[in-house]
């Protein structure tokens, strides 16, 4: 009988994909949904996209990060836990704890019920918003598993402060328990890629301002990028891999500039040529622009800034080269164009 794996927030961008992975590489999947009204779409989805036609392996189960019931029996019968859920809103809230508690809470839920099952292995999603931030804006240094965001600074967000304390917990539950070695975190940059259904999620947001035009001019912003199906590969092989316990995967297959990823979906996709940027944005203009668009005031930290991501080690774990930046959002767009998302 092949190992059960619970996945939480199985009906994000990440998450789909990583039930994905698991199902064509032969593993049963219990889903986890905060409404199960959801499952036959996400179920229709990966049928859809499944090379193995393994939706027969899949099920669901209600889990809310903010309430204790049902983190036990959905443990029931799993080897792995994979913990994709986190909230990633559409603009960052005026009250921090609105993303911070659920972050926190929900890992040490989704962790205390594993420890308490048994569990073989912890699988984490993390985030680069985990490493990167809070450092000084002229490091050139790339940043590695040993790095950590600092929680104070003109660019941490409440999100990356939500993804750095959860990931924090996450290391401290299983150290108070002995146990350091059955968790593993995955650390990606910007995911960017095919889309499984129509939510294009907080990462497709960038993408389809662009293919929208709404985007005039670029910011001096430069993003790591992953593809969504490397991550999920990722997740797949640290769940996998006995000597992955204990470690951090930064995962990034190299950075792209606002104004670069313009230029890639106008050769791509020359219908949209004259809605996409030509020209970067002096950094005074965007900082005007902050004063009245809380989506940009939220990016100010980061003008000019280029952030070195060592992923040497997800990649020795990958096993093959990373999906190229461009290729990945070539990937997102197309997906939105099909489903008129953009």
């Amino acid at each position: 009988m092949p190992d059960k794996v619970l996945v939480t927030g199985i009906s994000g961008f990440l998450g789909a994909h990583v039930a994905l992975a698991l199902l064509d590489a032969g593993y049963e999947v219990r889903g986890s949904l905060r409404d199960l009204g959801r499952a036959e779409k996400i179920r229709a989805a990966l049928q859809q996209a499944s090379a193995s036609g393994g939706v027969d392996k899949l099920e669901f189960v209600a889990l809310d990060l903010m309430r204790d019931e049902g983190w036990l029996k959905a443990m029931e019968g799993c080897r792995y836990l994979q913990h994709v859920a986190s909230p990633f809103p559409l603009r960052m809230p005026a009250d921090r704890d609105v993303l911070i508690r659920p972050a926190i809470e929900g890992t040490r839920r989704a962790l205390m019920a594993a420890l308490a099952a048994g569990l073989d292995r912890v699988v984490v999603t993390s985030s680069m918003a985990a490493v990167m931030y809070g450092h000084p804006p002229g490091r050139t240094a790339p940043f590695t598993e040993a790095d950590w965001s600092r929680t104070t600074g003109p660019d941490v967000t409440a999100y990356t402060e939500s993804k750095t304390l959860a990931e924090l917990e996450a290391w401290s539950v299983m150290e108070t328990a002995g146990h350091r070695h059955e968790l593993v975190a995955i650390n990606p940059a910007v995911i960017l890629g095919p889309l499984l259904e129509d939510d294009p999620g907080t990462s497709g947001l960038i993408v389809q301002r662009l293919l929208r035009g709404s985007v005039p001019v670029a910011p001096r912003l430069s993003i790591g990028v992953v593809d969504v199906r490397d991550v999920a590969e990722l997740q797949l092989r640290a769940m996998e891999t006995p000597a992955a316990g204990g470690h951090r995967f930064l995962a990034s297959a190299g950075n792209l500039s606002i104004l670069e990823a313009a230029n890639v979906l106008r050769q791509a996709f020359p219908t949209h040529a004259a809605r996409l940027p030509r020209f970067e944005a002096p950094d005074w203009a965007v900082r005007l622009a902050g004063a009245f668009d809380a989506d940009i005031r939220g990016q100010l930290g980061s003008l000019g800034v280029v952030r070195v991501i060592d992923a040497a080690p997800a990649q020795a774990l990958l096993g093959y080269k990373f999906i190229a930046p461009a290729t990945a959002l070539t990937a997102m767009a197309q997906s939105l164009m099909a489903r008129k998302l953009a």
